[in-house]
């Protein structure tokens, strides 16, 4: 059952921790929260990302100044993987991770039945648009989910007050050539795949024309710095910075 809308409130101004010195940086500037990834089930492999052991120390820094800290576990996730993920899952439990950014929808199922104590958020990499589908998140008990970055703000604002459920949005950051979640690009121009935290960014290079050298495969980067109180007013709950 969803929940009725309600007057928004400021929202969480979330920012990106690659490496120690971004997370610290932004715990300094006021982020009310970061995410990070480990070392494994990132879909940002090429960061430094932590082991559990600073993970450990960073939730627990976080929690001393009122922030939290969620874990990126963003990826589609194999069979041989699932005894890792398993243990994994119950060091991120224990040490009070604040919610796990999940693509599989098979760790989520695993984390609902086994780890409780885990709450989840729906990555950008599930390709969220529409308002149904946030619901259906919203009934599985994701409590957040974040949104396709491709979204125009009259829809972020329908599914936000109609949903039920937390909903993140990007403010900051690149805009994927296909879809979030749905780019096979790298994976056919060398094998990395962007749904195992690899992706090659192909559509970054030059490729030639007719003759001709450009970046046509290139989008501009998202800036919604001008949307920001629109966004806020749209009952948005995460302000996310990539």
């Amino acid at each position: 059952m969803t929940k009725p809308y309600e007057q928004p409130k400021k929202p969480e101004l979330l920012a990106p921790a690659g490496s120690l010195e971004a997370f610290f940086a932004a715990m300094e500037k006021g982020a009310d929260a970061v995410y990070a990834g480990l070392r494994e089930f990132s879909a940002r492999a090429k960061a430094k990302n932590f082991s559990l052991s600073q993970m450990e120390r960073m939730v627990a820094y976080a929690h001393g100044l009122g922030r939290k800290v969620y874990i990126t576990l963003n990826t589609l996730v194999k069979e041989g993987e699932l005894p890792q993920l398993v243990d994994t899952l119950a060091s991120l439990e224990a040490m009070g991770a604040d919610a796990v950014i999940l693509q599989d929808l098979g760790v989520a199922r695993l984390i609902r039945d086994h780890f409780p104590g885990l709450p989840r958020h729906a990555s950008t990499q599930m390709t969220i648009h529409n308002l149904p589908g946030a619901r259906m998140l919203g009934e599985m008990g994701f409590e957040r989910v974040v949104l396709a970055r491709e979204l125009h703000i009259d829809d972020i604002r329908s599914i936000s007050r109609e949903s039920g459920v937390e909903i993140e949005c990007f403010i900051h950051g690149a805009l994927c050539f296909a879809v979030s979640g749905q780019c096979f690009f790298s994976s056919f121009l060398g094998g990395h795949s962007g749904n195992r935290g690899r992706c090659a960014q192909p559509c970054r290079r030059q490729y030639r024309l007719r003759g001709k050298e450009g970046y046509y495969f290139s989008t501009n980067d998202l800036s919604t710095i001008e949307l920001s109180p629109d966004m806020a007013a749209a009952g948005i709950a995460s302000l996310k910075i990539e």
